[in-house]
């Protein structure tokens, strides 16, 4: 890489005060070893993954009640291998320990609503919760969902729930009655935690009759509705109510009571994206999930007690359960529930500063759109306390990493990241102690084996290809729901390569040591025999001033695949020859003849999934002539009903 493609360079002490330092320096004393850079440190850790995990475990003072008998058993299985077999531990636990009356949660609403809850009073909250979750039958290895916004109670829900030994499952109260159903009806709750409505854009939205109905098909112990709008609620308990029964009965508040339970006992219950079919039900371990966010926040986000993390998100992304994870740090999370652009598009912009947010994570979309709207926050916000940024969802365009060291801020960590709720946590991402190269995820994760393959399993250093990871890693899925010889697990991950995770991003590393990854495998187009990422396409549209959006598909055309794009417009712009000239040329100058459309299309809006992200496989297979089997991941399902039968599409 040229010096010139660098956007940002850590400041010698910030590499030198930093966790990750602080923890190179207690693997180096641990094991009489020394490492040259982050390159050599990795090499080691993906080399040595028993010390490696053993040191993350160490470092960041996981708490347990029994030490591991064995770190990895079975590592030349994968699927297959164990981690810290014997140890006894509660991810509640890990994630309560803080003591002092700093603020824990910090929960924000669209419609201006806020409330602070302390450590202490979190501690309760959970106590009370887990009493009476207790109470309502549920015990170790039950299931408790959640329909809720991203609001304190989600969290304190969860956390009583994960203290029992039960399992946590949750969606966003958006999603509707037969999309919930498709989730929780495969896992059978024993309790519903939902929301009477929510707000959304300057709309409140009420969800009473949607729970009701859902309720009604589930065989559950309780609904417990938590007041959000203030709507009655039919034939279920408030949360207040819920709780404040067990304060009553115990006189106070009632003893916290911490399961000890294995590394590997069940946690969360998450969901694949179902636009294929009926979603995968992704089980993730308390031990797995604990210990890579905690390596995650704190050995590569540098987030510390003091500090104060948000990230956008629902509790239908795994991001919402990597937010929470930063907990078992002592940091202050930032939640908030509603539209990012309203009342205003600097919305979030204002609660960095009200908030003194550290650690600001978003969708890669929101900071496109940033850009597209014109706005300058380096001149309308202070954002002193902003460190860190982070970026993820889809694969952020050079545009906008040059739009946040220009109009953003100069001194700040921009870090692309990339992983998914397979492993609810990253492959790739950053590092506070790596510069930031234009348009690079800064590096492949401490304990991740991750590699690019070609089509013949080969790894390649400097072509495009699979992204893979060679070896086992603690936060695999435990498993699949109902899946209980594990051949659907295999299949989803093991299945092009036996005993190599294939993950489903095409990638490449870079000379720097980052990657790029050009869009998901399955979206790669092929017009010709020749593979081309549409992260390669939608970085030269981002340029086209007249263009919010776009998504690039390949039909089926003459025995071959052809490349179509669609676009939605600024107000006002039409789809003119010269703007379509101007698209074209702008792909064909910095790719290849082969990346340019064939056809160019006006939409009105793109589908994207609940969590931003853009649809490409559905997109392509209305255009196609292909039956969907499920849109209910879709958070506008509508907009596909205008890539059906289009005529320009018949020539």
């Amino acid at each position: 890489m040229n010096q010139k493609d660098v956007l940002w360079q850590p400041a010698s002490e910030r590499i030198t005060s930093s966790t990750l330092s602080r923890f190179q320096a207690f693997v180096e004393a641990r094991n009489g070893c020394k490492f040259d850079d982050y390159g050599s440190l990795h090499r080691w850790s993906v080399t040595e993954l028993a010390e490696f995990w053993q040191s993350v475990w160490g470092f960041t003072g996981v708490r347990a009640t029994r030490e591991a008998d064995s770190v990895l058993v079975d590592a030349e299985r994968f699927p297959g291998a164990r981690w810290f077999q014997g140890a006894r531990l509660n991810y509640a636990e890990n994630l309560l320990h803080r003591q002092g009356s700093g603020a824990a949660i910090i929960g924000r609403l669209e419609n201006g609503d806020r409330r602070e809850l302390s450590w202490p009073e979190l501690h309760t909250q959970v106590a009370l919760a887990a009493a009476a979750l207790r109470e309502s039958g549920v015990q170790r290895g039950d299931r408790v969902a959640g329909m809720l916004p991203n609001v304190p109670e989600t969290i304190v829900a969860m956390l009583a729930a994960a203290s029992i030994g039960a399992l946590w499952s949750s969606c966003s109260p958006d999603f509707g009655v037969s999309g919930v159903l498709d989730r929780f009806g495969q896992i059978q709750p024993k309790v519903l935690i939902a929301c009477d409505g929510y707000y959304y854009n300057g709309k409140s939205i009420d969800c009473t009759d949607k729970v009701s109905e859902v309720a009604s098909q589930l065989e559950l112990n309780a609904t417990i509705i938590v007041p959000i709008l203030g709507v009655p609620a039919d034939g279920a308990v408030s949360w207040p109510s819920y709780l404040q029964a067990q304060q009553a009965d115990s006189g106070g508040a009632p003893d916290l009571y911490f399961e000890q339970l294995p590394f590997d006992h069940p946690l969360f219950i998450m969901y694949s994206s179902g636009t294929t079919g009926a979603p995968k039900c992704i089980v993730h371990s308390a031990g797995g999930a604990l210990l890579q966010h905690l390596k995650e926040h704190q050995l590569h986000v540098g987030l510390g007690p003091k500090d104060v993390l948000f990230y956008f998100t629902t509790c239908g992304w795994m991001m919402w359960n990597w937010m929470v994870g930063g907990l078992a740090t002592g940091a202050t999370l930032v939640l908030y529930d509603g539209s990012p652009f309203y009342p205003a598009a600097d919305t979030l912009l204002d609660i960095v500063d009200e908030e003194g947010i550290n650690v600001f994570g978003v969708g890669a979309k929101y900071i496109s759109a940033l850009e597209k709207q014109g706005l300058k926050p380096s001149k309308t916000h202070k954002l002193n306390s902003l460190r860190t940024v982070l970026s993820t969802g889809s694969p952020l365009s050079h545009e906008s990493f040059r739009y946040v060291y220009r109009d953003v801020k100069k001194d700040v960590c921009l870090s692309s990241i990339s992983g998914g709720t397979d492993i609810i946590s990253c492959f790739v991402l950053g590092n506070e102690c790596l510069p930031v190269y234009e348009g690079e995820l800064q590096c492949a994760g401490l304990g991740m084996a991750v590699e690019v393959w070609d089509e013949q399993g080969q790894s390649v250093k400097e072509n495009k290809g699979e992204m893979v990871c060679v070896k086992p890693f603690p936060s695999a899925p435990v498993g699949f729901w109902n899946d209980p010889d594990g051949q659907r697990y295999h299949k989803a991950y093991f299945g092009s390569y036996e005993g190599i995770w294939a993950h489903g991003d095409y990638a490449e590393f870079t000379r720097s040591g980052g990657m790029i990854i050009h869009g998901r495998s399955d979206a790669v187009l092929n017009p010709g025999g020749v593979r081309i990422g549409t992260a390669e396409i939608y970085r030269q549209v981002e340029k086209i001033e007249d263009v919010l959006d776009s998504v690039c598909i390949g039909q089926n055309w003459d025995e071959d695949v052809r490349v179509v794009l669609f676009v939605v417009l600024k107000e006002g712009a039409e789809l003119t020859d010269e703007l379509s000239a101007e698209i074209r040329g702008a792909i064909r100058r910095e790719n290849t003849p082969r990346h340019v459309p064939a056809k160019i299309v006006a939409v009105t809006d793109i589908p994207r999934t609940r969590s931003g992200k853009i649809a490409e496989i559905p997109v392509r297979k209305v255009v196609n002539g292909e039956s969907i089997d499920n849109t209910e991941s879709l958070s506008n399902p509508e907009a596909l009903a205008q890539f059906k039968n289009l005529p320009e599409l018949q020539i």
